[in-house]
């Protein structure tokens, strides 16, 4: 009887067909598995695929409201069974914040998926969603990791990939331990086999070039392109099915890392710059299903965000603040406004910003070189989130929100406090 693969769906996924498709393919039985059915439903499968798409429609950030989902939890179980589990795209997202990649102890996050963003000779040619063919090659030995047992290491996969946070960042100690611990399965290269990076070859600057990447044990593996879409992924499927047959072999590695744990600073706006703080006129569905979330925790509190801009200009501010505001770059009028912080006393509010501040950067080009700014010097780009705390003790309900990352991951992102 053929291996039984659960393919995990979220709200905003898309590519169960697909993946449906590949596993019949190779001889596999995938079952369509959606998130609010009962968990224990899972006990009875070999194998899961968490599939692309937009799960929770990337609301906070991609991956990050799936990966608090509680089917999360029984899969966690299930991965320390031995048990194979694939994430494509979205599905690698909600594997790398969940913590099941790369596998640290107790799931701490130590890897994050990103902004892509495109770079060739230095500079930034690109940034947000991209999708074209990619060359992927198997940089790891093929028992390695569930994945790879159809492959040889040096040879390489041309499948498809589509994504706009698809960046992955790893601090450099870690890296250099995943390196080691031949968790860095997948890494993209050019048609020669040649691992070149800067785009085109490497589609999202991806440190390391990393497309996919498994835990200690190999069982598990967030991958970014997607083999699903096409014959040449198959391997990827065929070795999946020749891992459960062969008893889920995992191996013995292990993964540590004392990450320092995140720090909240005090916002300081550069000297001499202007905050524009943006509310939504519309319902902001984005904080509502934050919020929801976080419902779990048992605390009682609402969240909301506003977008935040800190722009820095040579000359007159007004009149380059006026031109800035004509061309609609930082806000859309029709369903947003210049706004003021949410200020309260039982409120908290606190700035994140991407390290890499790609939108920014992007920004500032555009408003420069297409709309002829040249006054501008500087532009940040950031989320602001407001936490309102109802009852209970203040600080004790901010640190338990922030402690579940929901508002930022602290590989890729800095959090600073307002008020």
């Amino acid at each position: 009887m053929s291996a039984s693969i659960a393919i995990i769906q979220f709200p905003g996924s898309n590519t169960e067909r697909e993946t449906l498709m590949a596993c019949k393919r190779v001889g596999l039985n995938p079952v369509e598995f959606l998130w609010n059915e009962p968990i224990e439903k899972l006990l009875e499968f070999d194998g899961f695929v968490i599939v692309g798409g937009f799960a929770y429609e990337d609301r906070s950030r991609a991956g990050v409201i799936a990966a608090l989902d509680p089917i999360m939890k029984q899969i966690k179980i299930e991965a320390e069974k031995g048990k194979p589990v694939l994430g494509i795209c979205n599905g690698a997202q909600v594997l790398v914040e969940s913590g099941l990649v790369p596998g640290l102890d107790n799931y701490r996050l130590g890897v994050a998926l990103t902004d892509n963003k495109r770079v060739k000779g230095g500079h930034l040619v690109g940034v947000g969603y991209y999708n074209t063919w990619a060359n992927i090659q198997m940089s790891v030995p093929p028992y390695r990791c569930a994945f790879t047992r159809y492959q040889k290491t040096g040879g390489f996969l041309n499948i498809p990939l589509a994504h706009g946070e698809g960046r992955f960042v790893v601090l450099g100690e870690l890296l250099k331990k995943i390196i080691t611990n031949d968790q860095a399965v997948y890494r993209y290269c050019d048609d020669g086999g040649n691992v070149v990076d800067e785009f085109p070859v490497n589609p999202n600057g991806s440190v390391y070039n990393l497309a996919a990447v498994c835990n200690p044990a190999g069982n598990v593996m967030a991958m970014m392109p997607h083999p699903e879409r096409s014959e040449k992924g198959d391997p990827i499927f065929l070795s999946m099915k020749k891992f459960i047959e062969s008893g889920n072999p995992i191996t013995d590695h292990t993964l540590t890392f004392n990450r320092p744990h995140y720090r909240v600073k005090p916002y300081r706006p550069s000297v001499g710059s202007v905050e524009w703080i943006v509310d939504m006129i519309i319902t902001d569905n984005e904080a509502v299903s934050v919020c929801s979330a976080l419902g779990g925790l048992g605390q009682d509190f609402t969240i909301t965000r506003q977008t935040h801009w800190e722009i820095s200009v040579d000359g007159d501010q007004s009149s380059v603040l006026k031109k800035i505001d004509a061309t609609w770059e930082l806000y859309n009028s029709n369903k947003e406004f210049i706004s003021k912080l949410a200020t309260s006393e039982n409120t908290a509010s606190f700035l994140v910003r991407s390290k890499e501040d790609v939108l920014g950067r992007a920004k500032l080009e555009s408003l420069i070189k297409r709309f002829e700014i040249s006054e501008l010097t500087q532009l940040k780009h950031g989320v602001i989130w407001n936490v309102t705390v109802n009852s209970g003790n203040f600080e004790s309900v901010l640190k338990d929100v922030l402690n579940t990352h929901i508002l930022f991951n602290p590989l890729s992102y800095e959090c600073y406090r307002i008020n």
